[in-house]
C-alpha cells in the first residue's frame, strides 16, 4: 500500500481550480488515468493564491472548463505549467496572450460537441418559429380548453439563414437548415474557398439579406457585442436570433429592447452574457426560448468529452501529439 501511494505521489500533477460539470454527473472518477493525478484547489484550507504557490514547481498542467478562469495571475504564479486543456471547445476563459508568451500549449474539445451544439440550434429556431414552448405553456395553462385559440407560428422552409461563424458548428447547422429547405449563407472571419454559400464580410450585411440569424462563432474581442442595434435593425421586424456561441457576442440590452419593442420577431438563446443570471424581460415573452447553456449536455458527448481529456493529457505527459491541440492561425 505504501508503495502504491508512493508511485502515486510521483505521478505529473494536474491543477484543477473547480470541480468541473462531469463531477457533478458522473463523480470524481470520470477522468481515470494512471499517468496522471490531479490537484484539486477547492478542497484545500488555503487561499487560492497560497494554494498555487505551494504546488507552484509540481503543476505542469492545468485543466480547465468554462467556469473556471485561467487567468494571466494564475499563469503567472505557475513557474512549471506547460500544457492547459479545456473541456470546453471556447477559449475565451483562458488568457490566450499569456500562454503563447509562455510558451504554454493549448488543447481544447475540439469538435466532440459539434454535433449535439448544431441539434439544439436548429431545436431552437424551431421552437422559436412554431412557438413549441409557448404551444406548451397554452396547454398547461389550461387556456386551449378554456378559450380554444393557440398561438400561430412561421414555417421553416424557405427562410434565408444567415449563419455567423461557419467552423465546425456552423457547419453542420447549414447541413441541417438545407435539408429544410432553407436558403444559407455566411459571415466568418474569412471566405472559405471549398464553400458555395453567398459569404458576407460584414454581419451587417448578412443580417440585411437573412430572415434568421444564427450564432456560432466563438468569444473574442472582436465579436464582443458584434451584434448590435444596427444588426439587429438590419434584421428587422420578421427576423430570428439563434445564439449558440456565447452570449457577449450580443448586445444582450439591446437585444432586449428590440424583443420587447417588437423590433425583431424572436429569439432563442442558449447562452447569456452574465450566466447565470437571465435578463427578467425574457421570461415575459413567448418568441423567446430560453436554455440554460446546456447545448453540449448529453450522456454520449460528455463520455466522449472525458475520454478526450484523459488522451490529451497521457499524450502530453508522454511527449506525444496532442489530438485537439490549439493552433494559432
Amino acid at each position: 500500500m505504501e508503495a502504491c501511494n508512493r508511485e502515486y505521489n510521483e505521478l505529473p500533477k494536474v491543477l484543477l481550480l473547480k470541480p468541473p460539470p462531469d463531477y457533478a454527473l458522473f463523480g470524481d472518477e470520470c477522468f481515470p488515468s494512471t499517468k496522471f493525478q490531479f490537484l484539486k484547489a477547492w478542497e484545500s484550507t488555503l487561499r487560492l493564491d497560497q494554494f498555487l504557490k505551494t504546488h507552484a514547481q509540481s503543476v505542469q498542467a492545468i485543466l480547465s472548463s468554462g467556469g473556471a478562469p485561467v487567468t494571466a495571475e494564475i499563469i503567472r504564479l505557475m513557474p512549471a505549467l506547460r500544457m492547459v486543456m479545456t473541456t470546453s471547445a471556447g477559449l475565451n476563459h483562458i488568457d490566450m496572450a499569456e500562454c503563447r508568451r509562455r510558451g504554454i500549449t493549448i488543447a481544447n474539445a475540439g469538435n466532440v460537441f459539434s454535433e449535439d451544439v448544431a441539434d439544439l440550434a436548429v431545436g431552437l429556431l424551431i421552437d422559436v418559429l412554431r412557438s413549441i414552448s409557448a404551444s406548451d405553456r397554452h396547454v398547461r395553462q389550461g387556456l386551449w380548453a378554456n378559450k380554444g385559440d393557440y398561438p400561430l407560428g412561421c414555417k421553416l422552409g424557405g427562410k434565408r439563414v444567415g449563419i455567423v461563424g461557419l467552423g465546425s458548428i456552423g457547419s453542420l447547422v447549414a447541413k441541417r437548415l438545407e435539408a429544410f429547405g432553407c436558403s444559407i449563407s455566411y459571415n466568418s472571419r474569412k471566405k472559405k474557398p471549398s464553400v458555395l454559400y453567398p459569404f458576407y464580410s460584414n454581419v451587417y450585411e448578412l443580417a440585411a439579406n437573412t430572415d434568421i440569424l444564427i450564432i456560432c462563432c466563438g468569444l473574442t474581442d472582436e465579436t464582443r457585442h458584434m451584434i448590435n442595434n444596427e444588426v439587429l435593425s438590419a434584421l428587422g421586424k420578421e427576423g430570428v436570433v439563434i445564439n449558440i456561441g456565447r452570449g457577449a457576442i450580443i448586445d444582450e440590452k439591446e437585444l432586449v429592447r428590440c424583443l420587447v419593442q417588437g423590433e425583431i420577431k424572436g429569439a432563442g438563446l442558449d447562452v447569456f452574457e452574465n450566466e447565470p443570471d437571465v435578463p427578467k424581460e425574457f421570461s415575459a415573452l413567448d418568441n423567446v426560448v430560453l436554455s440554460p447553456h446546456c447545448a453540449v449536455f448529453t450522456w454520449e458527448t460528455f463520455k466522449d468529452r472525458q475520454k478526450l481529456v484523459v488522451e490529451n493529457l497521457e499524450a502530453f505527459f508522454s511527449n506525444k501529439p496532442l489530438l485537439t491541440e490549439v493552433v494559432d492561425d
